[in-house]
Protein backbone atom coordinates (compact mmCIF):
# COMPACT_ATOMS: atom_id res chain seq x y z
CA UNK A 1 0.00 0.00 0.00
CA UNK A 2 1.19 3.71 -0.56
CA UNK A 3 1.60 5.81 1.98
CA UNK A 4 0.66 9.12 2.07
CA UNK A 5 1.38 12.16 3.49
CA UNK A 6 -0.86 14.19 5.27
CA UNK A 7 -0.81 17.56 7.65
CA UNK A 8 -2.37 18.09 10.33
CA UNK A 9 -2.65 21.13 13.34
CA UNK A 10 -2.50 19.03 17.16
CA UNK A 11 -2.99 21.26 19.90
CA UNK A 12 -1.73 23.99 17.85
CA UNK A 13 1.58 22.50 15.98
CA UNK A 14 1.64 22.04 12.93
CA UNK A 15 2.47 18.59 11.61
CA UNK A 16 3.49 16.25 8.41
CA UNK A 17 3.46 12.61 9.02
CA UNK A 18 3.31 9.97 6.47
CA UNK A 19 0.39 7.54 7.19
CA UNK A 20 -1.05 4.41 5.61
CA UNK A 21 -4.74 4.38 4.03
CA UNK A 22 -5.27 1.98 6.63
CA UNK A 23 -4.41 4.23 9.65
CA UNK A 24 -6.81 5.50 12.13
CA UNK A 25 -6.39 8.61 13.42
CA UNK A 26 -6.60 7.55 17.25
CA UNK A 27 -3.09 5.19 16.30
CA UNK A 28 -1.66 8.20 14.91
CA UNK A 29 -2.40 10.75 17.29
CA UNK A 30 -1.19 8.34 20.03
CA UNK A 31 1.76 6.60 18.12
CA UNK A 32 3.22 9.34 15.56
CA UNK A 33 2.20 12.03 17.76
CA UNK A 34 2.41 11.13 21.18
CA UNK A 35 -0.78 12.37 22.64
CA UNK A 36 -1.67 9.73 25.05
CA UNK A 37 -5.10 11.31 25.83
CA UNK A 38 -6.51 9.62 22.96
CA UNK A 39 -7.47 6.79 24.44
CA UNK A 40 -7.83 3.33 22.59
CA UNK A 41 -10.81 1.44 23.92
CA UNK A 42 -13.73 -0.56 22.25
CA UNK A 43 -12.12 0.47 18.54
CA UNK A 44 -15.86 0.79 17.35
CA UNK A 45 -16.88 4.30 18.42
CA UNK A 46 -19.01 2.84 21.22
CA UNK A 47 -17.05 4.16 24.21
CA UNK A 48 -15.85 7.38 23.57
CA UNK A 49 -12.21 7.24 24.86
CA UNK A 50 -10.52 8.40 22.02
CA UNK A 51 -12.87 11.90 21.44
CA UNK A 52 -11.28 14.48 20.28
CA UNK A 53 -12.08 17.85 18.61
CA UNK A 54 -11.57 17.61 15.02
CA UNK A 55 -12.30 20.92 13.32
CA UNK A 56 -13.93 22.14 16.89
CA UNK A 57 -16.32 18.72 16.79
CA UNK A 58 -16.01 16.18 19.03
CA UNK A 59 -15.46 13.43 17.09
CA UNK A 60 -14.65 9.52 17.85
CA UNK A 61 -11.11 9.24 16.45
CA UNK A 62 -11.16 5.22 16.32
CA UNK A 63 -13.56 6.06 13.25
CA UNK A 64 -11.83 8.72 11.45
CA UNK A 65 -9.17 7.35 8.88
CA UNK A 66 -5.95 9.73 9.60
CA UNK A 67 -5.96 10.46 5.68
CA UNK A 68 -9.64 11.65 6.23
CA UNK A 69 -8.29 14.42 8.65
CA UNK A 70 -5.73 15.55 6.35
CA UNK A 71 -5.58 19.85 6.68
CA UNK A 72 -7.77 19.58 10.06
CA UNK A 73 -7.14 21.36 13.39
CA UNK A 74 -7.43 18.46 16.31
CA UNK A 75 -7.72 19.52 19.84
CA UNK A 76 -7.09 16.89 22.70
CA UNK A 77 -7.07 17.04 26.26
CA UNK A 78 -3.05 17.49 26.01
CA UNK A 79 -3.82 21.11 24.23
CA UNK A 80 -7.23 21.77 26.17
CA UNK A 81 -6.03 24.37 28.63
CA UNK A 82 -4.53 26.55 25.77
CA UNK A 83 -8.43 26.87 24.33
CA UNK A 84 -9.35 27.71 28.02
CA UNK A 85 -10.59 24.38 29.50
CA UNK A 86 -8.29 24.39 32.67
CA UNK A 87 -11.64 25.91 34.37
CA UNK A 88 -13.30 22.90 33.28
CA UNK A 89 -10.84 20.10 34.53
CA UNK A 90 -10.79 22.33 37.83
CA UNK A 91 -14.54 22.63 38.07
CA UNK A 92 -14.95 18.19 37.09
CA UNK A 93 -11.79 17.72 39.93
CA UNK A 94 -13.64 19.79 42.56
CA UNK A 95 -16.52 17.52 42.24
CA UNK A 96 -14.26 14.41 42.06
CA UNK A 97 -15.98 13.20 38.89
CA UNK A 98 -13.31 10.60 37.61
CA UNK A 99 -12.18 7.97 39.71
CA UNK A 100 -10.11 6.05 37.68
CA UNK A 101 -9.87 8.45 35.09
CA UNK A 102 -10.59 6.63 31.01
CA UNK A 103 -13.18 8.39 30.67
CA UNK A 104 -12.26 11.65 31.15
CA UNK A 105 -10.44 13.02 28.27
CA UNK A 106 -13.35 11.86 26.11
CA UNK A 107 -16.03 13.63 28.94
CA UNK A 108 -13.64 16.90 29.24
CA UNK A 109 -13.52 16.99 24.78
CA UNK A 110 -17.21 16.85 24.77
CA UNK A 111 -18.11 18.98 27.68
CA UNK A 112 -15.63 21.71 26.21
CA UNK A 113 -17.58 21.31 22.87
CA UNK A 114 -20.81 21.99 24.66
CA UNK A 115 -20.06 24.64 26.87
CA UNK A 116 -17.87 26.55 23.58
CA UNK A 117 -21.39 26.19 21.97
CA UNK A 118 -23.82 26.41 24.97
CA UNK A 119 -22.03 28.51 27.82
CA UNK A 120 -25.45 28.30 30.07
CA UNK A 121 -26.45 24.17 29.05
CA UNK A 122 -29.42 22.42 31.11
CA UNK A 123 -28.94 19.29 32.74
CA UNK A 124 -30.64 17.47 29.93
CA UNK A 125 -27.94 19.74 27.29
CA UNK A 126 -24.98 18.00 29.53
CA UNK A 127 -26.45 14.67 29.47
CA UNK A 128 -26.74 14.85 25.75
CA UNK A 129 -23.24 15.90 24.86
CA UNK A 130 -21.75 13.20 27.21
CA UNK A 131 -23.94 10.77 26.59
CA UNK A 132 -21.69 9.15 24.16
CA UNK A 133 -18.98 8.53 26.36
CA UNK A 134 -18.78 5.74 28.81
CA UNK A 135 -17.84 6.02 32.51
CA UNK A 136 -18.19 2.58 34.56
CA UNK A 137 -16.66 4.14 37.87
CA UNK A 138 -18.18 7.24 39.07
CA UNK A 139 -21.45 7.46 36.87
CA UNK A 140 -22.49 10.25 35.50
CA UNK A 141 -24.13 12.77 38.41
CA UNK A 142 -20.53 13.96 39.60
CA UNK A 143 -19.51 14.48 35.97
CA UNK A 144 -22.93 16.38 35.32
CA UNK A 145 -22.21 18.37 38.29
CA UNK A 146 -19.19 19.24 37.98
CA UNK A 147 -19.70 20.68 34.15
CA UNK A 148 -22.61 22.54 34.98
CA UNK A 149 -20.14 24.56 37.91
CA UNK A 150 -17.92 24.84 35.07
CA UNK A 151 -20.77 26.81 33.25
CA UNK A 152 -21.70 28.47 36.46
CA UNK A 153 -17.88 29.85 36.45
CA UNK A 154 -16.66 26.83 39.10
CA UNK A 155 -19.15 27.80 41.43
Amino acid sequence: MKKHTISLKVNGVARTLEVEPSDLLNEVLRDKVGTKSVKVGCDRGDCGTCTVLLNGRAVRSCLVLAAEADGSDILTLEGISKEGGAALQKALHKRNSFQCGFCAPGMILSAHELLRKNPHPTDADIREAIAGNLCRCTGYTPIVEGIADAAKGGK
